[in-house]
């Protein structure tokens, strides 16, 4: 799930096409890890397989990180890459469109304290800022450390 720094979606910040998310949790691992950060758009059309940012639908102050799998009647189908962590349509059904804020474009992997032999940093600089794509299966690929 995402926690921003500062509640992006209000205010000025909301006016904002582009805004920066910080990834907490395990729902969406492989993909997203927690402490990655996030490019979201706002406001972007939402296609199958796509990574969004959402409001819970029953914790509406509660931002998530899923993937829009299905559109239904009354809304979109979201899940979790990581099937054992819930939280997702599979608990709480259709989410509703009004719902859906901004759909991720691009990940930031800051790098891990212990990051220190000569060969890790090149290998963090290659994988660090990575588009997320639509694909589950190519997503995986690009996750390799």
């Amino acid at each position: 799930m995402p926690e921003p720094a500062q509640e992006p979606w209000r205010g000025r910040a909301a006016r904002r096409p582009f805004q920066v998310v910080e990834v907490t949790g395990p729902s969406m691992v492989p993909t997203l890890y927690h402490g990655d950060w996030l490019l979201v758009q706002r406001g972007a059309p939402v296609r199958p397989g796509d990574v969004v940012i959402l409001r819970h639908p029953f914790q509406q102050d509660l931002l998530v990180v899923k993937r829009a799998t299905e559109r239904r009647d009354g809304g979109w189908w979201v899940l979790g890459d990581n099937a054992y962590a819930g939280g997702d349509s599979t608990d709480y059904g259709v989410v509703p469109e009004e719902l859906v804020l901004a759909r991720v474009r691009a990940r930031y992997r800051p790098p891990r304290k212990d990051q220190r032999s000569v060969l890790a940093l090149p290998t963090w600089a290659l994988s660090a800022v990575r588009r997320v794509s639509p694909e589950r299966f190519v997503s995986r690929r690009l996750r390799a450390r």
